[in-house]
């Protein structure tokens, strides 16, 4: 008889902290988790592989394998902007890091939510020329709200939520978190969202009363009054979009916007007076110059809507409504100042405005002068164009491609350049998150990723990027993106082998010396999408667009269009460099005053 074989001796029982801690990678991912994060735009690279390998065993996350670290960026920014919530962005050391500059800065001025997770050497490492090491933090430290260097993977989770809070509450912006790759192994202790810290630095203000009746005090006074709205609008979500809609419903104040607040009110009502600024509406602008009130509402007076600062809407009181304080009185001095969010704001002048209205009822004919101009200027038509049978006019494109595709669920991104300027002129919004396009820095290659984005985020809707055929080409290769992910995107390019919007600086204000700025007919992009393995298709002349539009629709596919159009055609009106904003050049057709050189001046 053998004897009995002894029973091993049980282990000791780990402490509770030892049984909780986790790698830093998967602390990362719980973090992420908890914030209710559901999609990452990344590129994995060697100091970010111990979170890749977490997110390997991870199905509640989806990951987006992008082409270029500028297109996570952008891409999370389209997620962004038509979600509200905010876009994650995860990519390697050095070359990783500094690719993602550029779109850190796109967000910052556009205040957007992003949360950009990169990868670092290992702490020893830091400062020695490792490697694929680079100060991602100084390197950073400009272009984003808040950055991190994380010290060890017990402060990981809790800097994870707070740079969540900080991207997400006053003014939006992007975070930036480094990661070192030896904190990426190392264990420590989750911190829940609720335990983590957050920053007071971003409370939300109270709305102040007296500013309020302050505010609605001036605005019976005013007869000449335009309320001028921005991003921040649409930043501060639904609830100011409809605030803004009701107070101008209840006052009779007509509306402008600025190109990030299209949207936010509809371009269908008859109070909306069109985009201002330098390719703005001829009533929006001269609005602003002849107002004796201006409410500016989540706008930050920049030089593109201003002009010449000196000739900036001369006799008007100016009431400025911002979450920032630090955007008020830094371009424009202003009567009255509000800091607060722009919903809560609106609400309350809503309000108090109610209330003084049924203690004294105003006279419903005080605004009708002011009507009666705006229509005048109206009547100026600033944005006809010269129809062709011939050719296909950009103006003509947009136009058809609303047409076409109003009553379907559609977003819109754009590049930069004329064709974002004729999207902002001839496709119309009355919704808000609609449109996203590159507005503070100005970012060539913004839309394609943009658009892939937004697609992740919508996967039943119609997205467009309406493109210009040398903006597009700065981050072609995303649409790779595009096919791999199953995104049918549609980027509708109109072509006209310029990089236009320098051509048409260069004809109006340098002498039409074209210096470098014809790019050829290249690349053939019918070619290209499908060596892409997506869909080409191309117009040529006006009676074969309609046609291909509805073709491109109907794709189940991402899809390249090449429409080629007239090549040497100019957005108007323009407020020329140095100019003041009621200074426009309009095109030949449209006005009543047409200058020797074919163009009207107003």
């Amino acid at each position: 008889m053998t004897a009995p074989t002894a029973r091993p001796k049980a282990a000791a029982p780990e402490t509770a902290a030892a049984a909780a801690t986790k790698a830093g990678a998967e602390l990362l991912l719980d973090a992420l988790e908890e914030q209710g994060v559901e999609v990452i735009f990344g590129y994995p690279g060697g100091a970010v592989l111990p979170i890749y390998d977490a997110l390997y065993a991870r199905d509640t996350i989806r990951h987006v394998l992008v082409r270029h670290e500028q297109g996570a960026v952008h891409a999370a920014e389209g997620y962004a902007r038509s979600t509200g919530k905010p876009g994650v962005v995860l990519v390697t050391s050095g070359p990783g890091a500094t690719n993602a500059v550029t779109g850190l800065a796109d967000a910052l001025l556009d205040s957007i939510p992003v949360v950009c997770i990169t990868g670092q050497v290992a702490r020893k490492l830091i400062g020695t020329d490792a490697f694929q090491e680079c100060d991602t933090i100084g390197i950073t430290r400009a272009c984003t709200k808040h950055n991190y260097l994380v010290p060890s993977a017990e402060r990981l989770s809790s800097i994870v939520h707070e740079a969540f809070h900080v991207a997400t509450n006053g003014r939006p912006g992007p975070v930036l978190i480094d990661i070192p790759k030896d904190v990426q192994f190392e264990e420590a202790v989750y911190v829940a969202r609720e335990r983590a810290a957050k920053r007071d630095c971003v409370a939300r203000p109270p709305v102040d009363r007296a500013k309020i009746a302050q505010a609605v005090e001036m605005m019976r006074r005013a007869r000449r009054p335009v309320l001028y709205t921005g991003g921040g609008v649409v930043n501060a979500g639904r609830i100011a979009c409809d605030a803004l809609r009701v107070l101008a419903r209840d006052t009779g104040f007509p509306v402008t916007s600025t190109l990030m607040g299209l949207g936010a009110f509809p371009a269908s009502d008859p109070k909306w007076l069109g985009m201002l600024g330098m390719h703005g509406s001829v009533e929006a602008n001269n609005a602003m110059h002849d107002c004796d009130l201006m409410i500016a509402v989540g706008a930050r007076f920049d030089d593109r809507v201003t002009g010449r600062l000196d000739a900036f809407s001369p006799d008007s009181r100016k009431i400025h409504i911002d979450i920032d304080p630090s955007s008020i009185n830094k371009n424009v001095p202003v009567d009255l100042a509000i800091v607060g969010d722009a919903g809560e704001v609106m609400a309350a002048l809503l309000a108090e405005w109610r209330a003084r209205a049924k203690e004294d009822p105003l006279d419903d004919g005080r605004l009708a002068l002011w009507r009666a101009q705006i229509d005048e200027w109206r009547a100026k038509r600033c944005f006809a164009y010269e129809p062709s049978r011939k050719v296909i006019k950009p103006q003509h494109a947009i136009e058809r491609l609303y047409a076409l595709t109003r009553g379907r669920d559609v977003y819109v991104t754009t590049e930069v350049g004329q064709h974002q300027m004729w999207a902002a002129q001839f496709f119309h919004f009355d919704e808000p998150n609609r449109w996203m396009t590159s507005g503070g820095l100005g970012t060539m290659g913004y839309g394609l990723p943009a658009a892939i984005g937004v697609q992740a985020a919508h996967p039943g809707a119609l997205v467009i990027d309406i493109a210009g055929d040398a903006s597009v080409q700065m981050t072609l290769q995303e649409m790779a993106t595009a096919v791999q992910h199953r995104l049918p995107i549609k980027v509708f390019i109109l072509n006209n082998e310029y990089l236009g919007m320098v051509r048409q600086w260069q004809e109006l204000l340098h002498g039409g010396r074209y210096s470098h700025s014809y790019s050829a007919s290249l690349p053939d992009f019918v070619k290209l999408a499908e060596a892409y393995g997506a869909v080409g298709l191309r117009a040529t002349t006006p009676d074969e667009l309609d046609a291909k539009i509805m073709e491109m629709i109907a794709c189940d596919r991402p899809v390249l269009f090449d429409c080629v159009v007239s090549k040497e055609e100019n957005v108007f009106p323009m407020i020329p460099s140095g100019a003041a904003h009621n200074e426009m050049l309009l095109g030949a057709v449209a006005g009543d005053k047409v200058s020797a050189e074919g163009r009207t001046l107003v």
